[in-house]
């Protein structure tokens, strides 16, 4: 399928989704949903209650007067069904849920929520270590980036082995509640909170409601036929 020229309204936002707080991204994003379904994707809560996620979800979605249904992708067989993929493409809104990224890495190719985006995810290397991180290939959305979730509460606790494995990466560290959001050409922080882009031991720290530098754009999306 050919592709559009510019990428749509695309959110990565730093976890603990669907609660107060998330209006601001989660009301851009509804009004940028195209013609289609608007699919929540569960992949990541497959193991602790994907249908609680998807009516987390659905409930929360209401308020921005956006009616989501599930798109039922659990495990590798649902990733690779030609009958989804085809309900896929009819899709005007994707949201995808937060919970176990080494689940969504083995599923998807990816990691959970938006960790699934950038080019590498971070799982966890050691047990019981759970700030030890080690990269695994993700679906590239947005190139040459990890992304960091919960960075205010233990994200930034990634950064040491992330810094490590990656070394040549931008890390994207996102507070929970916040995100980073490309709109119209440009990235910029919504949220409570802010975000904070590593890049090469350099540190810039970008409060709510400023753009956002030093981040690549999305790849194009594709278009329905």
């Amino acid at each position: 399928m050919p592709a559009t020229g510019v990428p749509g309204v695309l959110a990565l936002v730093g976890g603990d989704e669907f609660n107060l707080g998330n209006e601001e991204q989660d009301r851009m994003l509804a009004e940028a949903a195209k013609r289609g379904p608007a699919f929540v994707v569960p992949t990541a809560a497959a193991r602790q209650g994907p249908e609680k996620a998807v009516a987390h979800a659905t409930r929360w979605f209401e308020q921005f007067g956006l009616q989501l249904q599930e798109l039922p992708v659990l495990k590798r067989a649902d990733a690779n069904s030609k009958e989804l993929a085809a309900l896929a493409r009819t899709g005007g809104f994707f949201y995808l849920v937060g919970g176990d990224p080494g689940l969504a890495a083995q599923v998807l190719g990816s990691s959970a929520g938006a960790m699934a985006l950038g080019s590498h995810s971070l799982i966890r290397a050691t047990w019981p270590n759970r700030f030890n991180r080690r990269p695994t290939q993700a679906i590239g959305l947005v190139p040459e980036i990890a992304v960091l979730p919960h960075f205010e509460t233990f994200g930034h606790r990634w950064v040491e082995s992330a810094e490590r494995e990656l070394p040549g990466a931008t890390l994207l560290g996102i507070d929970e509640r916040s995100a980073a959001v490309w709109v119209k050409d440009q990235w910029l922080a919504c949220g409570p909170g802010s975000v904070t882009v590593i890049k090469a031991s350099k540190t810039s720290r970008f409060p709510s409601g400023s753009k956002v530098l030093g981040l690549v754009a999305p790849v194009r999306m594709l278009r329905k036929e």
